[in-house]
């Protein structure tokens, strides 16, 4: 092949591909590919949108959910007050709602023994084999209170199946006693306290209908006279005890009483081994002039009559 054939063959192919190409479609210009920003993670990337229901009204993203509110206002804790100078606690188990105690109070214990033959109430103690208790702690008026020779007491207990006995000895310089009744206690007399239950509420510090306050009058005017018994306490049966049995002396500056006081005033029904809250006092008077109580001394130092706790304890022994 010639030189100048293979030129124009050359020019004849150019030609026919350049009216090809001509007739193939226009295509439009690609859309650039735009990278995600760099503070987007993949999960932002390719998570799908978000379509909310026509329905529902999506919750303002400002307000905190509903919350249910309480049927009742929480109560506050209440703290115990503790007393400034509280009773001193037993020995035995700390109070529960099903404790029973099995012993005695902290207090003065006396013993009471089974007396077989019957006591004269008369005042004179010779008849009398039981121990002798002292009650000499001043509990009320000690700024009155000069000296044992002004104010102290001793006294004996005894029982058998009718009564409860009580003989007390009263070292008084002076004899005064005007009063009569519920106001026999303005005057030099005698009280008797008395839990016949003590089992029931031995950590019971306030006084119920099983607490019992007597109080006796060796004499109006002049010891062994117009002597008398009078309860303060249950108010329910409060007057005269004229069912006690009272005899009373003088002599040297003492005075003895003795009372048989029934078990049916107390509503107990004696036996051996029973215990019961029990507290001995004297009140003194030395005014003539005027009926008062000035003074009381006890067998419980820390005596208060409106709290059987502290009184002390009796037990009954044959």
């Amino acid at each position: 092949m010639n030189i100048k054939r293979f030129a124009a063959a050359l020019v004849l192919i150019t030609v026919v591909a350049a009216v090809a190409g001509c007739n193939l479609p226009i295509r439009p210009t690609p859309t650039p590919f735009v990278f995600p920003t760099p503070n987007l993670t993949m999960t932002a990337v390719f998570k799908p949108p978000v379509v909310i229901p026509p329905t529902v009204t999506p919750p303002s993203p400002t307000q905190p959910p509903a919350t249910a509110a309480p049927t009742s206002a929480p109560s506050p804790t209440r703290v115990p007050v503790t007393p400034t100078n509280p009773p001193p606690t037993p020995t035995n188990a700390p109070p529960t709602s099903t404790s029973v105690p099995t012993t005695m109070r902290l207090r003065p214990s006396v013993e009471a023994p089974f007396q077989s033959k019957v006591l004269m109430i008369d005042g004179d103690w010779s008849d009398w084999t039981a121990k002798a208790y002292p009650a000499v702690s001043v509990v009320y008026g000690k700024s009155n209170w000069k000296d044992d020779a002004d104010l102290e007491g001793s006294f004996r207990v005894a029982w058998d199946n009718t009564y409860l006995y009580v003989a007390i000895k009263v070292l008084d310089e002076q004899f005064v006693q005007g009063s009569s009744g519920q106001n026999l206690f303005r005057g030099d007399s005698v009280e008797i306290l008395f839990d016949a239950n003590v089992s029931a509420d031995f950590f019971d510090d306030s006084l119920s209908a099983d607490d019992f306050q007597l109080g006796i009058s060796p004499g109006k005017g002049k010891v062994g006279e117009n002597m008398e018994a009078y309860l303060w306490y249950p108010k329910s049966k409060a007057g005269t005890a004229s069912s006690v049995k009272i005899g009373a002396v003088r002599s040297d500056g003492i005075w003895r009483v003795e009372a048989a006081i029934p078990w049916s005033i107390f509503g107990v029904t004696p036996a051996n081994g029973q215990h019961y809250g029990f507290a001995v006092s004297v009140s003194d008077n030395d005014k003539a002039s005027e009926n008062l109580q000035q003074s009381m001394v006890s067998n419980a130092s820390g005596r208060s009559l409106v709290d059987p706790t502290s009184w002390g304890d009796l037990t009954l022994k044959k």
